[in-house]
């Protein structure tokens, strides 16, 4: 069984983030500016929250706020579930769909070591049925 570790080596560690006093607006340009659904908000190195465009769209656009006033400390989820570097994928599975969570910060020896999505976990359960069923094949038609 494969572990997120392997995903973030895969998708690279890179953790683009906010502070809590951003602009809803600013965060929203760079998360279009890297493609991503979330950033992860910190306050001097310390994880204070995450905020998604979920967070956006039901704390901002449906409540008529202005996303240039508002700080992301207002709008972010700062109860944030994380997993462990360790952690294997059908586990961080669960957990995404149990907790209904689309972002996790994954920490590794007590430091953040990057973000995974469901999107990531997804492809990865994937990838791996897809070596399963090759495997299987091949036994099966005896090209082994």
């Amino acid at each position: 069984m494969r572990t997120i570790k392997e995903i973030i080596k895969e998708k690279g560690d890179k953790i683009w983030s906010v502070t809590p006093e951003t602009t809803v607006y600013d965060a929203l340009s760079l998360m279009a500016e890297k493609s991503i659904g979330a950033v992860i908000v910190l306050e001097g190195g310390i994880l204070k929250g995450i905020m998604s465009e979920r967070d956006y769209a039901r704390k901002i656009i449906l409540k008529g706020k202005s996303s240039r006033e508002v700080p992301v400390s207002e709008i972010m989820s700062d109860r944030v579930v994380y997993i462990d570097i360790n952690t294997d994928i059908e586990e961080c599975m669960a957990l995404m769909i149990n907790k209904r969570i689309r972002h996790l910060p994954v920490y590794e020896n007590g430091k953040l070591a990057g973000i995974i999505s469901i999107g990531d976990v997804v492809k990865a359960l994937i990838d791996e049925k897809e070596v399963v069923i090759n495997e299987l094949e091949n036994y099966i038609t005896g090209r082994r």
